[in-house]
């Protein structure tokens, strides 16, 4: 029994540290600048999950192994009188924007947080056979 509350448990845990880094992504979406203020886009973040419940832990479960930055091309934007457009060469006038997509992440939260309420099911499913199983023993 401890187990299905322990693998509920881990898998809550994952699916929160996903949703905040879609909300991260989300309240980024929009930032074309680093912390050094040079021109650069924020770069989209994943929440890559694998098994076990942490590194070398082989027990059920899952855990967040990292958070990747998502790789895919940087699109551009058209705004000529933009702080950050690009000055010359055939792409002049666009700005270079972030990989976040609204609909993706939003889709993607909605993914992560029925998981969630399906975990939390299960944990309240394993309550209430515990319980009942103490009743018929009692």
């Amino acid at each position: 029994m401890y187990g299905s509350l322990d693998i509920s448990t881990s898998a809550l845990t994952a699916y929160r540290t996903q949703l905040d880094v879609i909300a991260g992504n989300l309240a980024m979406k929009d930032v074309t600048r680093d912390a050094a203020g040079n021109s650069a886009p924020y770069r989209r973040r994943v929440a890559l999950f694998s098994m076990g419940r942490g590194v070398g832990d082989d027990r059920p479960g899952v855990h967040v192994a990292s958070i990747a930055e998502d790789p895919s091309a940087m699109p551009l934007q058209w705004a000529p009188h933009h702080v950050d457009a690009i000055q010359e060469g055939k792409n002049k006038g666009f700005v270079r924007v972030s990989n976040v997509d609204y609909h993706t992440e939003m889709v993607n939260a909605m993914t992560a947080a029925r998981a969630y309420e399906a975990n939390i099911s299960v944990l309240e499913m394993s309550k209430r056979m515990a319980s009942t199983a103490l009743r018929l023993i009692a």
